[in-house]
C-alpha cells in the first residue's frame, strides 16, 4: 500500500470554501482534514505559498481522434501527460460510433485507444448518430455496465456526424428514462452547408472564411432548438463549446423558463477571437475549430455568462492537429482544415489567471466550473471535484502568483504549435496528485503510462439527491 502523505501549509479551495487545513492522504483517498495533523509515519508535502485545489476535469476532449483524413496529434499519452502538467486529473472523451454497428464495438474502439497510455483517470461520451430500435436496446447496458451516462449528438458536420432532429429528440427522450445527459454541438449544419458552397464557388477560400460560413446566428438558432426539443421531451441537455452571445441567451432564456439545460464554453473563445482567422500566410489555419471564433465583444458575454451562472463549466475541446502536415491540408480550400486546436494543458491556468486575476469570477467559482460542477453533471461527485474525506486524492498544488508566457515550446502536448503563443499569464501547478500518487512534482512528470483509470459514472440526477445537503445545488 501507498506511503501516506501530509499535506502541509495550503490554502484548500473548494467550490464553497477557502481555508488553511492540513489533508492526510491514506492510500488512494482523503482519511482526514483539520489543524495540526500528526506526521506520523506520513510523508510531509509543503504547500506553503499554494492553494490546494481539487483535480481538475475536463469534460470535452479529443484524443487519438480521426478526422478530416487525418488523426489528433495527441493520443491518450501525451494529451493526458499534457493535461496532467495543466491541473487536471481527469477526462472525459468523445467516443465516435458508426451507423449501422454495435454501440459496444465503438465504445471496445476507444478502450483500445486509451488502455495503458492514460496518465490521469479517463472516462467517455457516447455519440450517437442514430436512434432506431438496436442502439434504444443497446443504451441500458452502455450506461449501467460501461458507466458511460452522457450522449452527445451532432448538429453539424453535414454528411459526416450531423443527425436530424428525430435523432435528436428520440436521443433526449431515451435519455430521460435512462439517465443520462444528452449533450449537442450546437450549430445548424444545413445551413453551414449552403453557405459553405456558396463562399467556395465565389473564390473565398481562405481560414477567416471558415467563420464567415458559420455565423453566431447557426449557433443560436441550433441552441434555441435544441432547447425546444428538450423542454417538449422534459428531458435534459448540456450544450457543448457555447462560443457567442446568441447562444448564451438562448441557455438563460430555456433556465428560466426551468429547462434543464447547462452550458459549456472553453478557453479558446475567453481570451481569442476572429482576428486570429485573418492572419498572414495561413497562419489563420491555426485557429480553424468549430464554433469558430467570434468577434472579441462576445467575450465579455462569456464571461458574464460564467459569472451569473448562466454557463457552468469549461471544457478545453482538445483537438491537435499539426500546422505543418495536418492543418496544411486545408491550403486554397478552408473546408480541408482539419477542426481542432490544442487546449488541454492551457485551460484551467487560462481560466484562472483572465478569470480570477482579473476579477471576473471568485476563486470559488474557478473551481466550480473547471471541476466541481462537471463531477456533478457527470456522476463523478463527491469521488472526484472536491477536497474532502473519502474523495479521491485528486489534488492540486498550484502557485497563484507564477508569472508565465505560454508556448509551444514550454508545453507537452506532441502538437507543433501553441493557440497561446506568446499570452502572458498568473498562476501554474506545481505538483499535480491523482489518487494519491504524484503525477507531476514540482513541475517535473513523475507518472507513468496507464496509470490511469477508466471511471464509471453515475446515472444523470443522482447528485439532485445532495440538493437539501450542499450550498451550491446542482
Amino acid at each position: 500500500m501507498a506511503r501516506k502523505k501530509l499535506i502541509k501549509n495550503g490554502v484548500i479551495v473548494t467550490a464553497s470554501d477557502r481555508y488553511e487545513a492540513d489533508i492526510l492522504i491514506e492510500g488512494e483517498t482523503i482519511s482526514a482534514i483539520g489543524h495540526n495533523l500528526p506526521d506520523g509515519d506520513a510523508e510531509v508535502i509543503d504547500a506553503k505559498g499554494c492553494y490546494v485545489f481539487p483535480g481538475a476535469i475536463d469534460p470535452h476532449t479529443h484524443l487519438d481522434m480521426p478526422f478530416g483524413g487525418t488523426v489528433t496529434k495527441d493520443d491518450f499519452e501525451s494529451g493526458t501527460m499534457a493535461a496532467a502538467f495543466g491541473g487536471t486529473t481527469s477526462i472525459i472523451d468523445f467516443c465516435l460510433t458508426e451507423k449501422g454497428k454495435p454501440l459496444k464495438d465503438a465504445i471496445q474502439t476507444w478502450h483500445n485507444k486509451s488502455k495503458d497510455k492514460s496518465v490521469i483517470d479517463y472516462s467517455f461520451h457516447l455519440m450517437i448518430g442514430e436512434i432506431n430500435e438496436r442502439v434504444l436496446s443497446e443504451l441500458p447496458a452502455v450506461i449501467q455496465e460501461e458507466g458511460i451516462s452522457s450522449l452527445k449528438v451532432f448538429m453539424a458536420y453535414k454528411n459526416v456526424f450531423q443527425a436530424d432532429d428525430e435523432t435528436l429528440f428520440r436521443t433526449l427522450i431515451a435519455a430521460k428514462d435512462l439517465g443520462a445527459l444528452v449533450m449537442v454541438h450546437a450549430e445548424n449544419g444545413d445551413v453551414i452547408d449552403y453557405l459553405t458552397k456558396e463562399a467556395l464557388k465565389n473564390g473565398n477560400t481562405d481560414p477567416v472564411y471558415h467563420a464567415l460560413t458559420r455565423p453566431p446566428e447557426v449557433e443560436g438558432e441550433a441552441t434555441g432548438r435544441a432547447a425546444q426539443l428538450t423542454s417538449l421531451a422534459k428531458s435534459q441537455l448540456y450544450v457543448v463549446h457555447v462560443s457567442c452571445a446568441e447562444a448564451v441567451e438562448k441557455i438563460a432564456e430555456a433556465r428560466n423558463k426551468g429547462v434543464d439545460i447547462w452550458g459549456e464554453t472553453c478557453p479558446q473563445y475567453l481570451a481569442l477571437d476572429q482576428s486570429h482567422l485573418e492572419l498572414p500566410d495561413f497562419e489563420g489555419a491555426k485557429y480553424v475549430w468549430s464554433p469558430p471564433l467570434r468577434e472579441k465583444w462576445h467575450q465579455e458575454v462569456l464571461w458574464n455568462a460564467l459569472k451569473s451562472g448562466q454557463l457552468q463549466t469549461l471544457g478545453s475541446d482538445q483537438c491537435s492537429f499539426d500546422f505543418n502536415g495536418q492543418k496544411s491540408l486545408g491550403k486554397g480550400d478552408f473546408t480541408k482544415i482539419p477542426n481542432g486546436g490544442p487546449m488541454i494543458e492551457d485551460r484551467v491556468s487560462i481560466l484562472f489567471s483572465e478569470g480570477v486575476m482579473k476579477g471576473r469570477i471568485t476563486i470559488n467559482q474557478f473551481v466550480d466550473i473547471v471541476s466541481t460542477r462537471v463531477a456533478k453533471l457527470f456522476g463523478m461527485f463527491p469521488k472526484k471535484g472536491t477536497i474532502s474525506v473519502g474523495a479521491d486524492a485528486d489534488l492540486v498544488l498550484f502557485d497563484p502568483n507564477k508569472e508565465r508566457i505560454l508556448s509551444a515550446a514550454t508545453h507537452h502536448m506532441a502538437v507543433d504549435y501553441n493557440a497561446f503563443e506568446g499570452m502572458k499569464i498568473t498562476g501554474e501547478p506545481v505538483s499535480v496528485m491523482v489518487r494519491g500518487e504524484f503525477v507531476v512534482r514540482d513541475r517535473q512528470f513523475v507518472g507513468k503510462a496507464g496509470s490511469g483509470q477508466y471511471i464509471k459514472r453515475e446515472k444523470y440526477g443522482t447528485m439532485k439527491k445532495l440538493k437539501q445537503n450542499e450550498t451550491q445545488p446542482i
